[in-house]
C-alpha cells in the first residue's frame, strides 16, 4: 500500500512538472513578450502596432497601465492564441496580428477627408523639410522624416502627456512618445537629448527635446502619429505649412 502511495504520488509530480513546462513553453511562444525594465505598456504596444488600451485589456491591467520587468504580455487577443502566426517576442517588427503581412491591409485616408481629431490643436514638431511620404508598408515610412540642424528644438504637436521617454525601443533612439488622448499618440525619434519624463504633462508647444541624426548620420527628426495603435499619415493631421 506505501509503495502504491509512493507510486501514486510519484505520478502526480510528473504530472504537474509536465503541466508547468508546458505552460512555460506556451508563456514563451508566440503571441506572448516579456517586459524589459526599459519598457512601459505604451512602448510595448508602440513596438508591436497594437492599442495600448486594447493590450491593457487583454492582460488586466487597469489604469495607470504599470507593467514589471519580467512580466509576461499577451499580444493578440487570448481567443486567437491557437490561431496566431509564429511571432518572435523579442523581434520588435514582427506581425502579431493573425493576418500575415500579404493580407494585412494599409491605412487608407482620402486627403480631402478632414481626421476628427475632437478638441486637439495640432501643430509641426519643429522646422524643416520633409524627406519622405508616408507608408504604411515601409516600416522606416510609418511616418515622416523631417530634415534640420543637430540640436534644433522639438516641440510637443499637442497637449498629453509623456508616457515613454528612452532608448529601449530599437531603431528609434532616443524616443519620446506623448499620449494626447485615449485615441491618439504622437512619437519624437532620433533626438539628441530628451528634455521631458515619463508622466510629465506637457502643452503644444513644449520644447520636450533636441534633433539628433537618424540612420544615415543627417540630422533629421522622424515624427509619427499613430490612431488606436496603427500609424497614420501625419500630414493629413498637421496645418499646412503656410497657416
Amino acid at each position: 500500500m506505501a509503495r502504491y502511495s509512493v507510486l501514486l504520488l510519484l505520478l502526480v509530480v510528473v504530472l504537474l512538472s509536465g503541466c508547468n513546462a508546458l505552460q512555460q513553453q506556451r508563456l514563451n511562444g508566440p503571441g506572448w513578450y516579456m517586459v524589459k525594465p526599459t519598457d512601459t505598456l505604451y512602448s510595448v504596444a508602440w513596438r508591436y502596432g497594437l492599442d495600448y488600451q486594447q493590450l491593457a485589456d487583454w492582460n488586466g491591467i487597469a489604469d495607470p497601465f504599470i507593467i514589471h520587468p519580467g512580466q509576461q504580455l499577451i499580444l493578440v487577443e487570448p481567443a486567437i492564441i491557437p490561431a496566431v502566426a509564429k511571432v518572435e517576442a523579442d523581434t520588435p517588427d514582427a506581425t502579431v496580428t493573425p493576418e500575415t503581412a500579404s493580407t494585412q491591409r494599409p491605412v487608407i485616408v482620402k486627403k480631402l477627408d478632414v481626421p476628427q481629431t475632437g478638441p486637439i490643436v495640432w501643430r509641426w514638431p519643429t522646422d524643416g523639410d520633409v524627406l519622405n511620404r508616408f507608408s504604411y508598408k515601409d516600416l522606416d515610412k510609418r511616418g515622416i522624416d523631417i530634415a534640420g540642424k543637430v540640436g534644433q528644438p522639438v516641440f510637443a504637436v499637442a497637449d498629453g502627456k509623456v508616457v515613454y521617454s528612452g532608448t529601449g525601443l530599437a531603431d528609434y533612439g532616443n524616443l519620446i512618445i506623448v499620449k494626447h488622448d485615449s485615441t491618439y499618440l504622437s512619437a519624437y525619434a532620433y533626438n539628441r537629448d530628451r528634455l521631458v519624463k515619463e508622466g510629465d504633462q506637457i502643452t503644444r508647444g513644449t520644447h520636450i527635446a533636441d534633433m539628433g541624426t537618424g540612420k544615415d548620420s543627417k540630422p533629421m527628426l522622424q515624427f509619427q502619429i499613430r490612431k488606436k495603435g496603427k500609424p497614420v499619415d501625419p500630414l493629413l493631421y498637421l496645418p499646412d505649412i503656410n497657416d
